[in-house]
């Protein structure tokens, strides 16, 4: 399957996404891994994991990057070598990639009913919009879920809290963006969060407001 969705959030933001429709053969065959990474491929038990991570190398072609261009830091958040931001995300059958001049924070989830189950788990704030009786409920809480992983990304600070850090404000499913805060010690961080929604899946890209 060829790139499925590449989209300009704005000028210094691209996001791409990929849906995972090859075997693992042809993706293994399409990438140039460097050791360290086909050692992590080969020690991933699942294949569709497998498929996941060879699909972000796609994507970096796509964006005219190699897997050497790609590093972790020790608590396993990604970056660029030419100092780009990244992030990176995947769910079932799509991946995506996002790079940015400013930092990027990125979710895909699949919009599953179980979310309601987990929902008092990352919900603090955002109890006093959502209701339980609107029908949309599961598309939201997805979309405030990946809003909250997001950040998380972007942030990376070990102790942080999704009910109690991330504030998701009021938005409706007819709107493609929402503000975000980050309120953690001594930082109060403002952000926009721009949705996109495809074949049962949300997905959320975080920078900060300009």
């Amino acid at each position: 399957m060829p790139l499925y969705k590449s989209i300009h959030i704005n000028s210094q933001t691209i996001v791409k996404v990929w849906k995972i429709s090859e075997p693992l053969e042809s993706l293994l065959n399409s990438t140039d891994l460097n050791f360290e990474s086909l050692e992590r491929v080969n020690r991933m038990n699942s294949e569709l994991h497998r498929r996941a991570f060879l699909s972000v190398r796609m994507l970096l072609i796509e964006f005219g990057y190699s897997d050497s261009d790609l590093f972790y830091d020790s608590f396993g958040k990604p970056y660029l070598r030419d100092g780009k931001h990244v992030s990176i995300s995947h769910s079932y059958h799509f991946s995506a990639l996002v790079i940015s001049s400013v930092e990027v924070g990125i979710d895909i989830e699949k919009q599953r009913s179980k979310i309601i189950k987990i929902a008092s788990k990352f919900i603090g704030y955002e109890t006093y919009y959502l209701d339980e009786k609107d029908p949309s409920q599961i598309q939201k809480l997805t979309l405030v879920w990946s809003t909250k992983e997001a950040l998380y990304k972007l942030y990376g600070v070990p102790g942080t809290n999704f009910k109690k850090h991330f504030i998701v404000l009021p938005f409706s499913t007819d709107s493609n963006k929402t503000i975000a805060w980050i309120v953690r010690k001594y930082d109060k961080l403002k952000f926009v969060a721009t949705f996109m929604e495809f074949e049962g899946f949300g997905c959320v890209i975080i920078e900060p407001e300009i």
